[in-house]
């Protein structure tokens, strides 16, 4: 716990080596740009696609989003209006945001959303089982979606806030990669606390160790309470440090927000920008 909290501190004290336009248009093309209000429409979500497909003619020095990551009834929405190459279509599944619901129907759901055109797919880990401690059901659960999303990326939500200590994190976060997560991501969005840089510190650490072990990279998406460029510097140089420039990139590293976007142009334009 202290050694973590040194970390944290390390970070915040050189996080200028961090806070340059360079850094922050990465974090921009790592973004999965979200929307999950529960009064989103199709209209408002082809809108947003909209923005993307425009963003680059607004912005010519900056990378589009990774993706954008709508409730799975808008996954062919998405796939439907996107004409940006390399953008994906993310979708959060599995009874999102509180995974509390029947296997048959979660599976159900992740299935519909991949038919419908997702290209990921992000669910959150059983926790009514896990906290429980019936870890073979959680197993079973991951397993099961991951079959079922084939080829698409699988996003395993830990909702770390909802687990007391780095050892019940550890613990996650290995269950997750064991199954086949192709991400383990920290948070819904929809609890407090949100993403924090100690769930961060231990995820990371958790990977590296799993890759050390297995030679598999798994990536890594912090979520929930991203709000500025100076919050994804940070989980940036967290990457940076712990797992190294090959984590550095779209495949293997995502920030999951709805605001950060705009903080980070306006950041690097050095006025306020709200284009998203």
């Amino acid at each position: 716990m202290e050694d973590i909290e040194k970390r944290i501190q390390a970070i915040h004290d050189n996080l200028s080596h961090w806070m340059t336009p360079e850094v922050l248009k990465a974090c921009l093309g790592m973004t999965d740009l979200t929307t999950l209000k529960p009064t989103d429409t199709y209209s408002s979500v082809r809108k947003l696609v909209g923005k993307v497909n425009d963003f680059q003619t607004h912005f010519p020095g900056y990378r589009p989003p990774a993706s954008i990551c709508v409730y799975p009834n808008f996954a062919r929405t998405v796939k439907e209006t996107l004409t940006v190459p390399g953008v994906h279509t993310t979708v959060v599944a599995g009874c999102f945001p509180a995974s509390q619901s029947f296997m048959e129907v979660k599976e159900l759901e992740c299935r519909m959303a991949v038919a419908e055109g997702a290209d990921e797919v992000d669910i959150v880990l059983a926790l009514n089982s896990f906290l429980d401690g019936d870890l073979s059901y959680c197993e079973k659960e991951i397993r099961s979606i991951r079959d079922i999303v084939g080829n698409a990326v699988l996003k395993v939500i830990l909702e770390t806030g909802a687990l007391a200590d780095a050892g019940r994190i550890r613990e996650a976060s290995f269950l997750a990669m064991e199954c086949g997560a192709d991400f383990i991501k920290t948070s819904t969005g929809k609890m407090e606390p949100a993403a924090t840089p100690f769930a961060a510190i231990v995820m990371c650490d958790c990977i590296k160790e799993y890759y050390g072990k297995t030679g598999r990279k798994v990536g890594f998406k912090p979520a929930g309470g991203i709000s500025n460029a100076k919050d994804a510097a940070a989980y940036y140089a967290i990457v940076d440090t712990i797992l190294g420039q090959e984590w550095l990139n779209p495949v293997l590293l995502r920030f999951g927000a709805s605001r950060v976007a705009n903080s980070i142009i306006s950041e690097v334009e050095n006025s306020s920008v709200i284009y998203f």
